[in-house]
């Protein structure tokens, strides 16, 4: 019996439209989780399949000794390919010419991923054996010579290397690279016991292959051996990739956020429209469980259809979005069933979770309503509704991110947008009391409605308010974040780096490049040296802290060192001030943060055999995308004037001054000149295929908004019917109702407009410093666009949607009661 008298229910409010929004509410919710999580997935599939090219696989382990075999017979046993590498340096030589070389020695798999440059191209070759390919420089430092000798071999000098795709972006290796294949290594007798050679083993294959082989293999992995893939390092490409992902996880929270406010509103106004249902219902004789399961099927059966519409909905928006993609892009392929599990849990638990406490308070209607209709039953505290949606929220957005910050975040934000915009907007609004209810014009009318209203108005604020703040927080942050990687890689951003310059050129250099108008930074003095102590206590690397030596864990390497009088450019004081005394250095934020460096800390550096002690006066943040030089640690010229250094710079050079670089080669012979004009390339792709990713996931929170306001809109349609039928009544016109309506919205929504800004730019700051690590600015055009656009915006949707009442007679009017 309950289930046909449910199923008749479902039928007849269906066709009412009194479910339609509800169920539009659910099947958004699911739509955005699946179809975003698809779309998500492909695009950061893809967006990593483009940056893997940087390290020519999908996957490296790097390693200071042969990996054990039974780790490489797990990587073919799950089916990956593999590439066996050998990196070392070695001096090779020509009659009396020698010269330190970076060996690239691969195998036949090489490489994986990306291809090889060479000077007159692009190739899928390899060297032939008993031959190398080298750097054009190498070449002008020994002469031009046919062969060379590396170690016990002689070999030819084959073709001249423009760049491999995983030479990396290490411009203070300023040794020439030379390749070769690995099979003619031991003929060399290079390779001896206690040799500093490095092992790196590349991997291509499938995600759930990569996962599990990395749930396998990282347990297995020593402390001198490292996993890698392109989010390793502070590199351009894994900060570009990882403020991508955080972005779209981010969007898509708010898109559910939205769809899950939409989905509460209107179970909230379902509910009371059935209040007189309930008591009817009781009065003849029904039980409390028989209405329980009434309406528990009926929600079932509402959050049934919006999960599969939102389901069809979502691999239908993917499909199309794939028609739009470029092919490069819509050739990776996105996993089906976690989108789809994650679409049916967000369709039940926001269905359950936000529908509950409406739905308690309706079953608990009393019989009497039916007699007094102002009875609504037990007054349950709002704390469960409060309780309820964040923790609704909270396991929503753990499941779909997996990112504890990033959930913890945006539920934050909702919990301090909600107090605020409830405090605030409840004292606006009370400002209209002293208006009276005058209603001789439409300015006077409006503000005594708000009056009359202002907790239901306070409420419809907060929804207005809610979707507003959302909506610009996506929209503002998308164009942050583009504008960000706009600034940081222009049309004239350096491509190419100047290493080893001896202090004797560094004169002629400037000269050099002013003479042929190159747009150059400034030239950087480079010293090698290695952190000792902090704050006396000695540094150890993880290698040392497996034997049992006692220390502070500090970096395993030399560190690249450089004195300044000024601030670099894209470089920003995080605390104290840049370097004033000799002894005072600057740190760079990352490393500050890893090794627990705080300012007025003492600093011990061993440069040439010699201990310099300095004091942490500032920690800078970096930005390491812009492709200028940077440093972690930045000194005085005092304090570094006992030492010898090189220095180095970068510039940019337009396709028409290529043969600049030939002449600055010949005029500087010992100067290492790197082209990283593959990588601005590589970067740019991966930002316009960013920025795509971003007008998709922007669209989608623009209906989640609209859907919001509509939701909150139509709460309020039953009072304000029954107000327009009394106004009616004392003679009101018309004209004048419209005009009071039509300024009652946009009060509403230019109140709206205007908390959002001051929200939206709050949570743009915490999401800018906790998340995605951008320079913070106020938005000064949200605070004239905002208002007025949220005035429009709420006035034409509260207009549109009372338009029918407002044409109706107060019979009319007082028969819909």
């Amino acid at each position: 019996m309950e289930w046909t008298l449910a199923w008749r229910l479902f039928r007849r409010e269906l066709k009412q439209g009194q479910l339609v929004l509800i169920i539009l509410a659910l099947t958004l919710a699911v739509l955005s989780v699946t179809g975003l999580a698809r779309v998500s997935e492909r695009l950061q599939v893809a967006i990593n399949g483009q940056a893997s090219k940087f390290i020519a696989a999908d996957r490296i382990i790097n390693s200071p000794v042969p990996l054990d075999d039974t780790i490489l017979q797990q990587a073919t046993m799950l089916g990956l390919k593999l590439s066996k590498n050998l990196q070392f340096n070695s001096m090779v030589y020509s009659g009396d010419e020698f010269q330190l070389v970076t060996v690239r020695a691969v195998d036949d798999a090489y490489p994986l991923k990306g291809h090889i440059e060479l000077a007159s191209g692009v190739t899928d070759k390899l060297p032939l054996p008993g031959e190398l390919w080298y750097e054009s420089r190498l070449a002008a430092l020994l002469g031009h010579p046919d062969t060379v000798e590396l170690g016990n071999s002689r070999l030819k000098m084959g073709a001249a290397l423009s760049r491999l795709p995983d030479a990396g972006f290490n411009i203070f290796a300023s040794a020439p690279l030379v390749l070769m294949r690995l099979d003619d290594v031991p003929a060399t007798g290079v390779i001896q016991p206690g040799s500093r050679v490095t092992y790196l083993y590349q991997f291509v294959g499938t995600l759930a292959q990569l996962q599990a082989f990395e749930t396998y293999a990282k347990p297995l992995l020593t402390s001198s051996q490292r996993w890698v893939d392109v989010q390793s390092g502070d590199s351009p490409i894994a900060s570009a990739v990882q403020r991508a992902e955080r972005f779209l996880l981010l969007s898509s929270l708010l898109g559910i956020a939205l769809a899950c406010a939409a989905i509460g509103i209107a179970a909230q106004r379902y509910c009371q429209r059935h209040y007189d249902v309930v008591a009817m219902v009781k009065t003849f004789g029904a039980s409390a469980r028989q209405i329980r399961i009434l309406f528990g099927m009926h929600l079932l059966l509402v959050t049934v259809a919006g999960v599969i519409f939102g389901l069809l909905g979502g691999f239908l928006l993917d499909a199309l979005i794939m028609l739009a993609l470029p092919a490069e892009i819509a050739a990776y392929s996105a996993p089906v069933l976690c989108p789809l599990l994650l679409g049916v849990a967000t369709g039940f638990i926001s269905a359950f979770m936000f529908s509950a406490y409406p739905l308690l308070r309706l079953l608990n209607i009393p019989p009497l309503r039916v007699l007094q209709r102002q009875l609504e039953g037990v007054k349950l505290g709002m704390w469960l509704h409060l309780v309820l949606s964040l923790l609704a929220m909270g396991l929503l957005g753990w499941l779909y991110s997996r990112s504890l910050t990033l959930t913890l975040t945006v539920v934050a934000s909702v919990v301090l947008l909600g107090l605020l915009l409830g405090v605030l907007g409840l004292l606006l609004i009370r400002m209209g009391q002293s208006i009276g209810m005058k209603t001789t014009n439409p300015l006077s009318l409006a503000l005594a409605g708000l009056r009359r209203r202002a907790r239901q108005n306070a409420l419809q604020l907060v929804g207005f308010s809610s979707a507003l703040v959302l909506l610009l927080t996506i929209l503002a942050l998308r164009q942050d974040l583009l504008e960000e990687w706009q600034k940081q890689l222009p049309d004239n951003a350096p491509n190419y780096f100047l290493v080893n310059i001896a202090p004797e050129e560094v004169s002629p250099m400037q000269t050099f490049l002013q003479q042929h108008a190159i747009d150059a930074t400034d030239i950087y003095p480079v010293i090698r040296g290695r952190l000792s102590a902090i704050n006396g206590e000695e540094v150890i690397t993880s290698e040392q802290k497996e034997q049992g030596q006692r220390g502070r864990m500090g970096i395993s390497r030399e560190l690249n060192l450089t004195w300044r009088d000024t601030l670099p450019r894209h470089n920003r004081i995080l605390q104290g001030h840049f370097n004033q005394a000799a002894d005072e250095v600057s740190v760079e934020s990352g490393v500050a943060e890893r090794l627990g460096i705080n300012v007025g800390d003492a600093l011990s550096f061993v440069i040439d055999n010699q201990t310099v002690v300095v004091k942490v006066a500032s920690i800078r943040a970096v930005q390491w995308e812009t492709m200028q030089p940077n440093f972690f640690m930045i000194f005085t010229r005092e304090a570094m004037a006992p030492f010898a250094y090189t220095s180095m710079a970068s510039f940019h050079l337009n396709d028409n001054q290529k043969n600049v670089v030939l002449e600055l080669i010949r005029q500087f012979p010992t100067v290492s000149i790197i082209d990283v004009g593959a990588i601005i390339s590589q970067l740019k792709g991966i930002v316009s295929q960013v920025s795509l990713a971003l007008t998709l996931v922007l669209v989608l929170v623009v209906m989640a908004s609209a859907l919001v306001m509509l939701a909150q809109t139509e709460a309020g349609m039953a009072t304000r019917q029954r107000e327009l039928a009394i106004l009616r009544t004392f003679g009101a016109s018309g004209g004048l109702l419209r005009w009071a309506t039509s300024l009652e919205f946009a009060i509403l929504g230019f109140v709206a407009g205007t908390l959002a800004v001051i929200v939206t730019e709050f949570s743009i700051w915490l999401l800018k410093t906790q998340v995605f690590e951008l320079n913070v600015y106020a938005h000064w055009a949200w605070w004239l666009i905002a208002p007025s656009a949220g005035a429009t915006l709420v006035a034409t949707l509260g207009l549109w949607r009372c338009w029918q009442l407002l044409q109706k007679s107060c019979g009319e009017l007082l028969k819909l009661e």
